[in-house]
């Protein structure tokens, strides 16, 4: 089971978008176009190191998401200094996703409209033990990333408080469950009742990610 991330950290400012995505940043402001071209970039390097000869435009499905090529799942994200992608073989992984954000608070009120109140006090006692780590941060981050697999299996949105989240220190992972959608139900047929990922701190980002395999394994 191969998973192959690209990732930047910079932009090219005279780079120019790909023929076929122009429209997609048509009346994007500079910084979003910026980061929109070296984010594409990247997922077609990935596509590359993964052995996929798709080298065309990555459009934008109706809800923004990206559409891959036959036979891939992928994930795009971009944050201040940092774009990335990951892609895999559908035959492997049937649902893919991976946000990144700067290791900083998450904005006031953000934390409210994220977290139940079950997941506030399971991090109580990490920001207790490890306070140099934004936990509330790494919270959000997953449920982006839970989000970004969960979408493409399913067509369904779901509100971030209705994504249940564990996060698990020792192991840099966490697991999330969908609440009121059980098991968590993907278009390929296969049925989870949950699954897991993997957060990094480093550089002065967060990264987490997703990967759901056939069947779940």
């Amino acid at each position: 089971m191969e998973c192959v991330v690209a990732e930047a950290f910079t932009d090219v400012p005279s780079e120019a978008p790909h023929v076929g995505e122009a429209d997609l940043i048509a009346r994007a402001v500079e910084g979003r176009r910026r980061e929109f071209i070296t984010a594409r970039r990247c997922a077609r390097s990935a596509l590359a190191a993964l052995g996929s000869s798709h080298q065309g435009p990555i459009l934008a499905g109706p809800a923004r998401e990206p559409l891959w090529p036959p036979g891939v799942v992928g994930s795009i994200t971009h944050c201040s200094g940092y774009r990335a992608a990951a892609v895999a073989r559908r035959d492997d992984i049937i649902g893919l996703g991976i946000d990144a954000e700067p290791h900083l608070p998450l904005p006031d009120g953000v934390m409210g409209a994220v977290a139940t109140t079950p997941e506030r006090i399971r991090l109580t006692p990490l920001r207790r033990h490890m306070p140099e780590v934004q936990w509330d941060l790494i919270l959000f981050s997953a449920k982006e990333a839970v989000l970004k697999a969960w979408f493409p299996m399913t067509r369904r949105w779901v509100d971030f408080r209705e994504i249940d989240v564990r996060l698990e220190p020792s192991t840099a992972s966490f697991t999330a469950a969908i609440r009121d959608h059980t098991p968590f139900e993907v278009s390929e047929g296969d049925a989870l009742s949950r699954v897991s990922g993997r957060f990094v701190t480093a550089g002065g980002f967060v990264m987490t990610g997703v990967a759901v395999s056939r069947g779940g394994k």
